[in-house]
Order: C-alpha cells, then structure tokens, then sequence
C-alpha cells in the first residue's frame, strides 16, 4: 500500500507543481510557493515516514504529510474560487487529495498503539 500511496503522492506533486505555473505572475512568491512546498511535502513525509523503524515515527510523518494535503486542498480550491486555475486542471488534483486523505486516514488509524 505505502508504494500506492507514495506514487499517488507523487503525481498529485507533479500535477500541483505544473498548474502552480499558470497562475498569475504577481502570485510567483506568493500562493504559488504556498501551492507547490505541501504538494512536495506531502510525497516528501510519506517517504521518510516508511523509513522510519519505530510504528510512532511512521505514524508521526504520515500526519504531517496529511496536514500538508489539506494545506493544499485549501490553496487549489481558494485558486479555483479566483479562477486562476480552470476547474478541469483541478478536478485530478482534487480526485487524488480526496484519495490519499482516505489512505493516510487508514493507515494513521492502523498504526495507532491498540
């Protein structure tokens, strides 16, 4: 499961960081860098959390990685309301956010301490 999650991490990155260029100019250092740092972090949390030995450690990264996807989600749907990105650029975002909170949600809750 953590090569499913961690791949569709890394597509939601890719495709977070590509329409991060279309906004406009003037947003270069303001929500496009808001934008692309969660999408990064998201894939980042989620590879470092599968190295780490300790169930708590693991646990620990993969919360971080969701809090940065709903970091994300807030900043591509706050763009979509400006529409300063087309909705058909957002909709594969959003399917892929929507997925991977489902994931991490399983797996925070597995690796909880019984």
């Amino acid at each position: 499961m953590e090569t499913k999650l961690w791949n569709k991490a890394m597509e939601l990155a890719e495709l977070a960081c590509k329409s991060a260029t279309g906004l406009p100019s003037e947003e270069k250092y303001g929500i496009r860098l808001q934008i692309t740092r969660p999408a990064v972090s998201v894939a980042s949390n989620i590879a470092e959390g599968w190295t780490r030995e300790s169930k708590n450690e693991r646990r620990q990264f993969l919360a971080v990685a969701h809090g940065s996807l709903s970091e994300l989600h807030t900043q591509l749907l706050l763009c979509g309301r400006l529409d300063w990105l087309p909705s058909g650029s957002l909709a594969r975002q959003m399917g892929l956010i929507d997925e991977l909170s489902r994931m991490l949600t399983t797996l925070c809750r597995r690796s909880r301490p019984t």
